[in-house]
This record gives structure tokens, sequence and C-alpha cells, in this order.
């Protein structure tokens, strides 16, 4: 069966976000040189890119290069680095074809001048494109998101804006990254582990959580199509009874 059949009349997720796990696995399984289990990685976002977009997902978020991430060998790092840079500028081209809107997440502080200015040229030209939003999070942590969002509320109370007894969790939750961006609906995970290492912790609150064995270069769209349909027949509650849920749906 067809990806577009298997996904044509089931209810879709609006913002999936996917843990890309596994590239190191894939190069050592396969015999190939250092690092380059990350290269074969870099080829299997295209696909999935547009598979989301002729899907009809309104926001896709990978995690390309995490906070905890700076920890590697320093070679390791630079490869990744490299391979960022390099994603960016192969990306630009498909991102106009389908019209897509590229943006970054994660603290950009840490990253060379060079990648900042390139990130924020791929933003602005691509910002009038509404097929589709990518999002690539690097120098990303869930906890870092959350502690700079408080921070930045701590400086509205600090400037006599804000009173910290009017803080509430929807405040914070406009300060997070990705804030103008649908929840995160589905969160899925390549690669055999079973966590969600410190990613979109705000925004996935109320995710449907995916894993899967597939080292990521392997990770293909008909395996993103499968879970889609799985997503469409679980009952999200959101903290509400079975019977309260059916009856909204029933009413709709």
């Amino acid at each position: 069966m067809s990806t577009s059949a298997i996904t044509a009349s089931v209810l879709l997720p609006r913002h999936i976000a996917i843990i890309m796990d596994g590239n190191n696995r894939y190069g050592k399984a396969n015999n190939l040189g250092k690092g380059q289990g990350h290269v074969v990685g870099k080829d299997a976002l295209d696909p999935i890119v547009e598979y989301c977009v002729e899907t009809g997902i309104e926001v896709l978020t990978v995690f390309a290069f995490s906070s905890e991430n700076w920890q590697r060998p320093p070679s390791e790092v630079a490869l990744l680095m490299q391979l960022l840079t390099s994603t960016i500028h192969e990306q630009m081209p498909r991102m106009s074809e389908y019209r897509i809107r590229l943006r970054f997440i994660g603290d950009r502080s840490q990253l060379s001048e060079e990648l900042q200015a390139l990130m924020a040229d791929a933003e602005a030209e691509t910002a009038g494109f509404d097929a589709m939003t990518l999002v690539i999070a690097i120098s990303y942590g869930g906890q870092w998101d959350i502690a700079h969002a408080a921070k930045r509320l701590a400086q509205q109370v600090q400037a006599g804006e804000l009173r910290a007894e009017d803080i509430s969790a929807e405040m914070l939750g406009e300060q997070v990254q990705l804030a103008d961006a649908p929840a995160v609906d589905m969160l899925v995970r390549t690669g055999g582990d079973y966590r969600i290492s410190n990613f979109l912790l705000w925004q996935s609150a109320y995710a449907e959580l995916f894993f899967t064995p597939t080292l990521w270069p392997d990770f293909v769209p008909e395996e993103l199509a499968l879970m889609i349909a799985e997503f469409a027949q679980r009952q999200r509650r959101f903290g509400k009874t079975s019977e309260q849920v059916g009856i909204e749906q029933h009413s709709r």
C-alpha cells in the first residue's frame, strides 16, 4: 500500500517532531568510515520532508544537534557542524520548490558566526513560504529552553512590567521556542532507545510517542505513514475521560 493511501483518510498530526538517532550505529554496522553514518543520515531527511509536505503536515521539527552533543569528540562535533552547514545549503532549493519555511531553534551563541549568519539568511529567505515549516533544532535542549523562557519572565518582573504572582503556565509557554507553532502531536525516535533526551519537553507535554528500532538512515516515509495511521487510532484525552472525549467527538 502506498504512503498516500495509508494517510489519505486518517487524522493527521499538525506537528511531528523526530529524534534522528542511530547514525553512528548505522556507520559501524555498514563498515563506514568514522562519522560517515552522519553523512548518510543527512540524506535520509529529504524524503521525509517531501512526504510530510505532500501529506499536509504543518510543522516538522528534527533534532539535529543537542546541547549535550557538544560533549562529543571535537572531530565529530566539527563534522556535525560541517554537515549542518551543508544541509542548509542543500535544503534551500527544496524549500523554494515546495514552499517550505525553514526555522531554527536552540542556543545560537555557541555556534560560529558563519553558521549563525547562514541560518538567519535561510530563515529570512523562506519566511514567506507557507506550505509547511521545517524546524531544525541545533544546540538545543528542552531544559535550556524552559530556563531561557523563565529568565525572560524574570527580566520582565525585574523591570516592573510583570508581577511574579501573575506568572502562569500559559505565560511561560508564550516564551519557549516555537511558541507560535502548534504543540507537538507526534514525537518519533529512531534507533531503538526509549527516551526523549531533553527534546521539546514543554512542547511535547501531550505528544503521542513513537519508538522504532530502525536506525535513522534506514527510516523511510512508509514507516512514518504507518505511525501516522496508528496516531489516528489513539484517543487523545488531555486529562479528560474517554466518555467526555467520545461525547465531544460525536457532537462535532
